[in-house]
Parts: C-alpha cells; sequence; structure tokens
C-alpha cells in the first residue's frame, strides 16, 4: 500500500515543516518499497505552493479546493484526509507534528483503525519487525515503538529529516469531496493572529531575549539583529509575563515550541522550561556574561560577554558579511 502525506499551509504558502513529511515519505516509500508517494492539500492554495510538494518528493498532489476548508477545522480536515487515504488505497498517512497535526492525526487514528506514532526522528527499521524512534520527555530522551498495525500514522518531528528540494514535478489532481455541516462541530467565529515579517513557529532562524536584556527599550538591538538574518523575535517565560514583550513571542514548554535550523539566545540563563521549547533546534548559540549560565550547556556556540556591547557589533558584522 502506497504513502499519503498530508499538507498543511499557511495564507496559501505550504509550510516547511509539511514539506520535509513530503521528503520523509518519499525517503520511508523508497526503504520499504512503497511505490509512489501522494500529497493531499486542502483549501485554497495556487499551483506553484502545490509545485513544492514535487520538489520535496510527491509524485502526485490532491488539491481538495473547498473554501470550507480554509480555517483549518479540525474535525474536516480530518474526514477529508481519511476519504482521500481510502480513495488512494494508502497504508501510511505521513504529517509533520505540529498543533494541527496533532489534532487531525488523533482523528484519524480513530477513523482509520491506525497506529500512530508521535515525534518521529528517523525512517522506520524494518529489520525484525517495524520499530519506529521519536522523541519522547521534551527531547531528554528516545523511545522506539514496535508498530504492528496495518494502517499507521506517523508525525514528523521539525528538522527531523533533510528536504529533499530536487524532485520533478508533481502531477496535481483537483478533487471534491462532500464535506458537509456536520464536521464543523467547531464553528470558528474569529481569528486575531500574530503579526510580523516572519512568524515564530514556522521561522528558520529565531532571535530570542531574557531578563538580560535589562528592559524592552532594549529590545531594538535583537529587532536589529533579526531584521538582518530575516528571523523571528522571540523572548522567555519571565519577559512575557512582566509585559516587556507579547505572550505570542513567549518560548518555552509553556508558550511555542520551535525548531529552527539557528536559535539565538540573548540574555537568557537557559532554565529546563525554556530548553525544553527549544531543544529541537539544529544549532542554537548562547550570548550570556554569565559563564555558568546552564543554556552554555545546551549550547553549539557561545559567547561570554555583554551583549549591549556584542549585538551591535555582529548586527554590522552580518551587515557587512550580506
Amino acid at each position: 500500500m502506497s504513502v499519503l502525506v498530508y499538507i498543511e499551509h499557511a495564507e496559501g504558502s505550504v509550510k516547511k515543516t509539511s514539506l520535509e513529511a513530503v521528503s520523509y515519505g518519499k525517503a520511508l516509500s523508497d526503504k520499504l518499497s512503497l511505490g509512489d508517494v501522494t500529497a493531499v492539500a486542502l483549501g485554497s492554495i495556487s499551483a506553484d505552493e502545490l509545485a513544492k510538494a514535487g520538489n520535496a518528493g510527491a509524485s502526485k498532489v490532491i488539491h481538495v479546493n473547498d473554501s470550507k476548508l480554509n480555517d483549518g477545522i479540525i474535525q474536516a480536515h480530518a474526514d477529508a484526509v481519511a476519504q482521500v487515504y481510502n480513495q488512494v488505497d494508502a497504508g501510511t498517512l505521513v504529517l509533520a507534528k505540529s498543533s494541527l497535526g496533532d489534532a487531525v492525526a488523533a482523528r484519524l487514528a480513530v477513523k482509520l483503525n491506525a497506529a500512530l506514532v508521535s515525534n518521529v526522528v528517523e525512517l522506520p527499521d524494518n529489520s525484525s519487525g517495524y520499530k519506529v524512534k521519536r522523541s519522547i520527555y521534551t527531547g531528554k530522551a528516545f523511545a522506539e515503538t514496535i508498530v504492528t498495525a496495518d494502517h499507521k500514522i506517523l508525525a514528523v518531528r521539525k528538522n527531523a529529516v533533510d528536504l529533499k528540494t530536487d524532485g520533478d514535478a508533481a502531477q496535481v489532481e483537483e478533487i471534491t469531496l462532500n464535506i458537509g455541516d456536520a464536521n464543523f462541530a467547531t464553528k470558528i467565529t474569529s481569528t486575531d493572529k500574530a503579526t510580523g515579517e516572519v512568524l515564530l513557529p514556522e521561522a528558520d532562524i529565531v532571535v530570542s531575549g531574557g531578563r538580560g536584556m535589562k528592559g524592552p527599550e532594549n529590545w531594538g538591538m535583537i529587532e536589529d539583529l533579526a531584521k538582518e538574518l530575516g528571523a523571528a523575535t522571540g523572548c522567555s517565560k519571565p519577559v512575557s509575563d512582566i509585559g516587556w514583550r507579547p505572550h505570542h513571542e513567549h518560548v518555552g514548554q509553556t508558550g511555542v515550541k520551535v525548531a529552527p535550523t539557528l536559535y539565538i539566545a540573548v540574555g537568557i540563563s537557559g532554565a529546563i522550561q525554556h530548553l525544553a521549547g527549544v531543544n529541537s533546534s539544529k544549532f542554537i548559540v548562547v550570548i550570556n556574561k554569565d559563564p555558568e549560565a546552564p543554556f552554555f550547556k545546551a549550547a553549539d556556540y557561545g559567547i561570554v560577554g555583554d551583549a549591549f556591547e556584542i549585538l551591535p557589533k555582529l548586527t554590522e558584522a552580518i551587515k557587512a558579511q550580506k
């Protein structure tokens, strides 16, 4: 049976995490000889964006262009994906682990009578059965889950696989499904979205500040560095709690969990709650004047020094390099 990949998009742009899921599905199919990889996209999205799924490894993209699916209502998305899954006779569904993906995957596991493994970090080991490695305890450990069900759902953690970009163009098929009002147990009456040049959950680079910045009046240095890097800005929980920065910038276990390629922490000590929200980052750079700051133990690179001296010099150096 084939592989189906559920694609998420925001404001009509396919999310990078979903393209990573497509690349994972392609690698999975190649390893287990499962045939072509099909992606399914829901709601209004352009042909150019759908083409990215082909570059990531999909042979075919099924597009359900129904405006009812634009708002990401969980029940409707789960119903639509289940219909497509059965139409293409898939055996495995791959998707990115996300707030929407988690909710859709849980419902699909029931609808499809499928085994669900979340936070997947590697391709399955099929040398003896079907074992899937996943991240647990907010990234502090790994577990191997043995899957025996015929139908499988794998939710892949961000940055767990390399994004494939050299695939051939995918065939795009527009279809219509019966998505009735019965699938809309949730009604969205209004939305309040965070705005900015780069939104935190999808950012490839994040620059975060902590109480070491001493006050909101100094945040211009964080924003200047972020602007030069094309990055999103974040902050620690104490910073958002005391009102220096808005709560949607709070990064950590109880805030936004991020997994960028590069995470720069400025003036953040590195409490375990903050680390739990950033430990999936590929590279972590810590800037702190305290050489004993716990964050240095988790950092790939560290700079011990005064952020008020380092940030302007770092920003100017990046400008010069560009």
